[in-house]
């Protein structure tokens, strides 16, 4: 039996909002057409989804003080808090493989918006079936919360061991695969994903560069989702939390793309994050950390790492 405090109208009115919002980007996309997104347009962006999801864990704080009382509400938006934390810093590790990817394929800037729109959708999609998946798993088969638990470990100390190691795309076996398979054409055309040459489909290199989005972001929901399952195992609050995240994730790209090399320090944040949370996840029957100190490490270890780049980047300025 999967226990959770979303209702039928609740889960419609939260499905809505994201319909809604998806809508009014796309509506924006085509009516500013392909520009290059400014640091103070992707700061104020980023700015309304951050005040969005508080704003949201407000309005459930107070809708379950009043029907399930003050303890439950006050558990539930720590956990959407943490969870919200969580997958924020786990979303900024994707932007550095985006900054890679634009890098690679020499992506315009003022065609990156569409790409990162088309890849929320995806992951909107994706990261409700994983979602959904999971749930299903864990209310039939609880052991799994300790598989969750040994991947979140395993893969934090993976990435404290490999993480000044750059991926290199040119041996990408699925990039290889579709430039063995799909005629690309050799420039761009705008923002378009497909031409049509003499009657004949051609994909241009921003579908290519779509896919490898998708990808990565199919790679990091495998750690992000175990990963709010060991701050919460009530799906709704594990679909909020992390659909705010991916929602705010492309503003959130274009504020910090140009700074990203400054804060190369928060892949070992965003590395211990994991470990710590697999570690509760793994240690829950021995001794159950609070979700109100889980919340304060995480903020912590995030807080440190980000000073820590900043310093060590000043440091290095001539």
């Amino acid at each position: 039996m999967i226990e959770t405090i979303g209702n039928g109208w609740m889960w419609t009115g939260f499905v809505a909002f994201i319909g809604v919002m998806v809508a009014i980007d796309m509506l924006l996309l085509g009516r500013q057409g392909a520009h290059r997104v400014s640091a103070r347009e992707a700061g104020v962006w980023s700015l309304v989804w951050v005040a969005l999801a508080l704003a949201f864990n407000a309005a459930l704080w107070w809708w379950l003080d009043g029907q399930l009382g003050r303890e439950i509400a006050n558990q539930r938006a720590l956990e959407f808090l943490t969870g919200y934390l969580v997958e924020k810093a786990l979303a900024v590790d994707n932007i550095f493989v985006f900054v890679l990817i634009f890098g690679y394929f020499a992506v315009p800037a003022e065609y990156q918006r569409r790409v990162l729109l088309y890849g929320v959708l995806g992951a909107i999609v994706l990261r409700a079936a994983m979602i959904l998946a999971g749930a299903l798993l864990i209310a039939r088969f609880h052991w799994v919360l300790y598989l969750f638990g040994a991947l979140l470990v395993a893969t934090g100390f993976k990435m404290l061991l490999f993480a000044d190691h750059a991926p290199d795309l040119a041996k990408n076996p699925v990039l290889r695969w579709l430039r063995g398979h799909l005629r690309v054409t050799d420039d761009y055309h705008g923002d378009r994903f497909t031409v049509r040459r003499d009657g004949v489909l051609w994909f241009t290199p921003l579908f290519l560069v779509l896919v490898m989005i998708e990808i990565s972001d199919l790679v990091f929901a495998v750690d992000s989702i175990p990963a709010i399952y060991a701050i919460t195992t009530d799906p709704f609050i594990v679909f909020t939390s992390n659909m705010f995240a991916i929602l705010g994730l492309r503003a959130l790209y274009f504020l910090l793309a140009d700074m990203a090399q400054r804060f190369h320090l928060l892949k070992y944040g965003v590395a211990l994050v994991l470990v710590l949370i697999g570690a509760k996840m793994l240690l829950a029957e021995l001794y159950k950390l609070p979700i109100g100190v889980a919340l304060g490490l995480v903020a912590l270890i995030l807080a440190i790492s980000v000073l820590a780049s900043l310093w060590q980047a000043r440091r290095q300025q001539p």
